[in-house]
């Protein structure tokens, strides 16, 4: 389970409310592994990720045009970081899950949870600080 810490915070509220979003849909990934009553989450599965998929994509872009509204220096980098995510998610193959739910749900779990906390402290913290 990923728990949102203060220390996560960027002091900019819509941003940091996206940001706890995103946790939430990755704990709902977490339940989800978690969940030995379920036998086939395949639909579970697809659900979450679409969800994770759009909603990454409005987060972004709301990231980025309050990055262009305040001039931030850094947002070229940004977008590319952003656009990163984006293709490896859109590179997740959807024919693959039923090979191993489990593991495939473990490895969506700690590509997202490893690629938000270390973007959040490492690049959107910076944001604030402009």
């Amino acid at each position: 389970m990923i728990l949102w810490k203060d220390e996560y915070g960027t002091g900019i509220q819509s941003i940091d409310e996206q940001h706890q979003k995103l946790f939430e849909i990755a704990n709902r990934i977490y339940t989800l592994l978690k969940n030995d009553l379920i036998t086939d989450k395949y639909h579970s599965i697809v659900e979450i990720i679409n969800e994770l998929q759009d909603y990454t994509h409005y987060h972004f872009q709301a990231e980025e045009k309050y990055m262009q509204s305040i001039g931030y220096a850094k947002f070229l980098s940004q977008k590319v970081a952003h656009h990163d995510f984006l293709e490896k998610m859109d590179e997740i193959d959807l024919t693959k899950i039923d090979d191993g739910q489990n593991q495939y749900l473990i490895g969506i779990l700690n590509f997202v949870t490893d690629w938000l906390v270390e973007h959040i402290i490492k690049e959107d913290k910076l944001i604030a600080s402009k």
